[in-house]
């Protein structure tokens, strides 16, 4: 499978469960902490469970030059998801991230004995009792899991964008 094999797969896949209920700052980096769920390559009925965090950068209305800066996402361990081919093939298709830069963390990696759907709801149901409203549970391939990240944190830089302009414009104004 090439990258956009990958690519495809995780568009297609990948499914936000339940995505983070509190916006991005405006005026500071912001941790995206995550759960990422995927059926298991190598056991069979099983899930892996990744957990991690993406820090994202403050939102700025004169987005620096294109330097994009991934680090955290295992991009050398495969010959076709070296970073700058990664980049390479997101400007190609038109998909410029604001800022370009994230840094994703992997806090843990475990196997949850269970099929995708009880590991969904053992997740969910965890999250709910701990009344955590800043993890988003995603669900996609285990391979190019990469991807699925980064199809979170779009959506949720995507869902922050008119509020973030909004203060952007207001500090302005206000001579922040």
């Amino acid at each position: 499978m090439d990258i956009y094999d990958f690519w495809v797969r995780a568009l297609k896949n990948t499914e936000i469960i339940r995505p983070r209920v509190h916006g991005l700052l405006s005026h500071q980096d912001t941790t995206v902490p995550y759960i990422m769920l995927s059926e298991s390559a190598i056991n069979e009925g099983d899930t892996v469970v990744r957990k991690g965090e993406v820090v994202v950068d403050k939102p700025t209305l004169l987005l620096p030059p294109a330097s994009p800066q991934m680090e955290g996402f295992e991009f050398s361990s495969e010959e076709y998801f070296k970073q700058d081919a990664f980049v390479n093939f997101l400007l190609v298709r038109g998909i410029n991230l604001p800022s370009m830069k994230y840094n994703n963390t992997t806090n843990s990696l475990e196997v949850f004995e269970g099929n995708l759907g009880k590991a969904i709801a053992h997740y969910q149901d965890f999250l709910q009792r701990q009344e955590n409203v800043t993890t988003g549970l995603i669900a996609g391939p285990q391979e190019g899991w990469q991807f699925s990240v980064l199809v979170y944190i779009c959506s949720q830089v995507v869902r922050n964008a008119q509020t973030d302009i909004r203060n952007l414009l207001k500090d302005l104004k206000n001579g922040s």
